[in-house]
């Protein structure tokens, strides 16, 4: 098994799209209310995705909707904690708990052009960048029909979003990356650990990818115990960001996504180390080479892990 244990403040999973498919908060004040044809000289555009910000702490356990996501970026937060960010094609009926919107957000899902991003709030000082970027903000104050509170949790871990009550997402760019059969540079491995300060994951290939965190199976109230198809751990550096989030003032990091660095891809229990990540702009999906060629993915559902090295 390999471990990999995240310093102080940072982790979050990252990546652009992966999969066949895949397409790839004053925190939590929210209400309680119950294709374009591609041309020569642009990029192929598909159907717009939904993103929706969900709770990981232990009392937002089990989730809802996970399970039906393309892609689930896993953020770092205040204070060494984590939060999801679920990227869907085709959403569900329900997704959450729902909580805010981070800073790292913001060019961390420009590769997906505009989609819906789906939230509980913001800190005043992330408004005006959220207002500024090319995301459709779909937070609960503003579209409160679509969210509901579930009287049998205790706030903010009950806050649920029905994604089809949400604006209509517009078409956006390629949302894919390249899949195939597996290159021969991989070796059998059938267990992973990756560790944040507040958060440990443990992986076990049966499959698929099954999912623990702080020991125990990730579960989805609608279908069971999580299972992914590929795995990415992708190291990256963070930097302050303009949002102060947590009681004592310690700021909320923001992962950097755009440039490149170091990833281990685990798919069809093997594991592809020495792995180069890169991405030139936001508007760039991630692309992952090894030996100097694109390692595919396995068409399927992906998790990607960012964390610092």
């Amino acid at each position: 098994m390999r471990k990999w244990t995240v310093a102080a403040v940072v982790v979050a999973v990252v990546a652009a799209g992966i999969a066949a498919v895949v397409v790839f908060r004053p925190e939590d004040d929210a209400p309680t209310t119950t294709s374009a044809a591609p041309s020569a000289t642009s990029r192929p555009v598909h159907p717009g995705v939904y993103v929706v910000k969900v709770d990981n702490a232990p009392a937002a356990r089990p989730q809802t909707g996970l399970a039906s996501a393309d892609v689930v970026y896993v953020e770092p937060v205040e204070g060494g904690l984590t939060r999801f960010a679920a990227v869907y094609s085709t959403p569900p009926e329900v997704v959450g708990p729902v909580r805010s919107a981070r800073e790292t957000d913001l060019d961390l899902l420009a590769r997906y052009g505009s989609p819906v991003l789906a939230y509980s709030g913001s800190a005043p000082a992330l408004k005006s960048l959220l207002e500024r970027s090319g995301l459709v903000r779909a937070p609960a104050d503003d579209t409160p029909a679509a969210y509901f509170r579930d009287d049998n949790r205790a706030a903010p871990h009950n806050l649920y979003v029905r994604p089809n009550a949400l604006p209509t997402p517009a078409a956006g760019p390629e949302q894919t990356t390249p899949t195939g059969p597996a290159p021969a540079q991989g070796r059998p491995e059938t267990t992973w650990q990756v560790t944040y300060p507040g958060t440990r994951f443990d992986l076990a290939w049966r499959d698929g990818w099954a999912i623990s965190a702080d020991g125990t199976p990730l579960r989805t109230t609608e279908k069971g115990e999580i299972t992914t198809t590929n795995v990415v751990i992708q190291h990256v550096e963070t930097r302050a960001g303009v949002a102060i989030e947590d009681a004592s003032g310690s700021p909320s990091p923001v992962v950097v996504t755009v440039g490149s660095g170091a990833a281990e891809v685990l798919r069809d229990g093997q594991a592809f180390e020495d792995v180069t990540w890169s991405r030139p702009t936001p508007a760039d999906q991630t692309r992952f080479t090894a030996g100097g060629a694109d390692l595919p993915l396995a068409p399927g559902p992906t998790w990607v892990f960012l964390v610092t090295s």
